[in-house]
C-alpha cells in the first residue's frame, strides 16, 4: 500500500513539475486557484512580497484568482502515427472575482506523435506550454514560454542516452509606445530558437538536462537579440521525492525582463525587451527539494540566489528560503505550515529589503500527501519586514498601499487550489 503511494504520489508530482516538452495526456485537464480573506488593516486580504524581480511565497499569500482548463483528443490515427488536438482557455484577476477577468487561448495546438523519420518523436505547431518547469511553493516558472507566442518544433528526439527536441518561436509584438510621439520605447518583438537535451542519466535515479535559446531581435534599429542557458539535474526517489538543482543565466532579452515579462518577473524562456543590450544580466541558482517519506508527511524546501545586474540599473542580489511541511491528521484532513523569508540588496547600496512571513493552513483534501488535490484551505499569515522593504511592500500589495509605515501585517481567509 505504501510503495504504491509512493509510486502515484511520484508520477503526479513529475507531471505537476512540467517534464521538459511533455505532452498533453488526452481528456479533460484544467487548474483553478481562488479565495477571499481579510487582514489586520481592516479591507481586503493583503498579500506580502518585495515586488519587482522576486517572488512571493503562496500559500495563504495569493490575493488573485486564476483558472486555465482544456481538452486534448486524438483526432486521427495512421498506422503508427497519433495525431492529437489541445485547446485550453485562461482567465486571470488580481482580485478574488473573476468578474472582469483577462481571458486568453492559454494553448492551442496540433502534434503528430510518433514520427518515423524522426525515431518515434514528435512535430508540432501553434501554441503550448513548451518547457514549463516550476516552483510551486513560490509560483516561480523557471523555465516557461510565453503564452503571446505561435510556435513550432520537434521534440523528444532519440539521441544517444538522451533525447533531443528543438523549437521555434515568434514572440509576439509586446508595443509599449510614448504617450507624446506615439514612437515605440519598448517592445520584445522577435524570433526565439530552443534547443533541448534531456533525460541524459548521469547517476542512478538522476537525470542531466539542457536548454539554450536565442532571441533574434526584429523591429529595426535600437533592438538586440539575447540569449540563455539553463542546466538543470533532477534526482528521483530522494524520501519519497525530487532534487532538482538549476543553473541559468540569461543576457539582453534573454533574461526575460520587459514587457513580454509577467507581471514584471523575469521569467527564463519567453524574449525580454529587445532593448536591452548585453550589458542586462540575470544568473540564477536554487536548488528546490520535495519529499513524502510517509502517507501523513510531507515537505516541500526551497533555496535560491538571483543577482540582476545592467549599466543603467547597477546589481541587485534577490536570496530566498522557505519551506512547506505538511502533517496528515486524517484521511481527507491535513495542516499545512509555510515558511519563507528573502533579502534583496539595493542597487543603489542602500540597506538590503527583508521580508518574511509565516503561515498556518488547516486543509480539506482529497488525500494526506503533498501533491494531493483539490485542497480547501482556511489559512492565517503574519507578514515582518524591515524599513527599508515597506515602500516595495506597499507597492506590490495588490490591496494597495495600505501599511503606510507599519512594518507588519496579518491576514486571513479561505481558498481552493484544484489541478486535474
Amino acid at each position: 500500500m505504501r510503495t504504491t503511494f509512493r509510486a502515484a504520489t511520484l508520477l503526479l508530482a513529475c507531471a505537476l513539475s512540467g517534464a521538459v516538452a511533455a505532452q498533453d495526456e488526452e481528456g479533460f485537464h484544467g487548474y483553478l486557484r481562488a479565495g477571499f480573506g481579510g487582514s489586520s488593516t481592516g479591507g481586503p486580504q493583503s498579500c506580502y512580497s518585495l515586488g519587482g524581480n522576486t517572488l512571493k511565497y503562496r500559500l495563504g499569500n495569493e490575493c488573485d484568482a486564476y483558472t486555465k482548463f482544456g481538452y486534448t483528443k486524438q483526432v486521427a490515427q495512421a498506422d503508427d502515427v497519433t495525431f492529437f488536438a489541445t485547446l485550453w482557455l485562461a482567465a486571470y484577476s488580481p482580485h478574488s472575482d473573476f468578474d472582469g477577468a483577462r481571458t486568453e487561448i492559454n494553448k492551442a495546438y496540433v502534434e503528430a506523435r510518433g514520427l518515423p523519420f524522426l525515431n518515434g518523436g514528435t512535430a508540432w505547431i501553434g501554441k503550448r506550454d513548451y518547457l514549463w518547469s516550476d516552483i510551486h511553493m513560490l509560483d516561480l516558472w523557471y523555465v516557461i514560454p510565453t503564452y503571446n507566442s505561435t510556435g513550432a518544433g520537434f521534440d523528444r528526439i532519440p539521441a544517444g542516452p538522451g533525447k533531443f527536441s528543438y523549437a521555434v518561436f515568434k514572440d509576439n509584438d509586446h508595443n509599449i509606445a510614448s504617450r507624446t510621439t506615439g514612437a515605440v520605447v519598448d517592445t520584445s518583438a522577435a524570433m526565439r530558437h530552443n534547443f533541448v537535451y534531456q533525460d541524459l542519466p548521469v547517476n542512478p535515479g538522476g537525470s542531466l538536462n539542457a536548454i539554450a535559446t536565442l532571441v533574434q531581435a526584429q523591429g529595426g534599429p535600437g533592438r538586440h537579440g539575447g540569449w540563455q542557458m539553463t542546466v538543470f539535474h533532477k534526482q528521483y526517489g530522494v524520501a519519497g521525492g525530487v532534487n532538482t538543482a538549476v543553473l541559468q543565466y540569461g543576457v539582453g532579452p534573454g533574461t526575460g525582463v520587459g514587457p513580454g515579462a509577467d507581471e514584471g518577473v523575469a521569467l527564463f524562456g519567453p524574449s525580454g525587451s529587445t532593448m536591452l543590450g548585453h550589458d542586462v544580466s540575470e544568473m540564477r541558482a536554487f536548488d528546490y527539494l520535495w519529499i513524502q517519506p510517509r502517507p501523513d508527511f510531507g515537505m516541500s524546501f526551497v533555496v535560491l540566489m538571483q543577482r540582476d545586474k545592467s549599466n543603467a540599473q547597477g546589481s541587485s542580489t534577490w536570496a530566498s528560503i522557505g519551506a512547506r511541511p505538511l502533517f496528515g491528521l486524517g484521511r481527507y484532513v491535513k495542516l499545512q505550515f509555510e515558511f519563507g523569508t528573502d533579502r534583496l540588496t539595493d542597487p543603489a547600496g542602500g540597506p538590503a529589503s527583508r521580508l518574511t512571513k509565516f503561515t498556518v493552513a488547516p486543509t480539506i483534501s482529497a488525500g494526506p500527501g503533498l501533491w494531493s488535490r483539490p485542497e480547501l484551505r482556511a489559512f492565517v499569515t503574519y507578514g515582518k519586514w524591515n524599513g527599508a522593504a515597506t515602500p516595495l511592500v506597499n507597492a506590490a500589495n495588490g490591496s494597495g498601499p495600505v501599511y503606510g509605515t507599519r512594518t507588519s501585517g496579518l491576514s486571513s481567509g479561505i481558498q481552493v487550489e484544484a489541478f486535474f
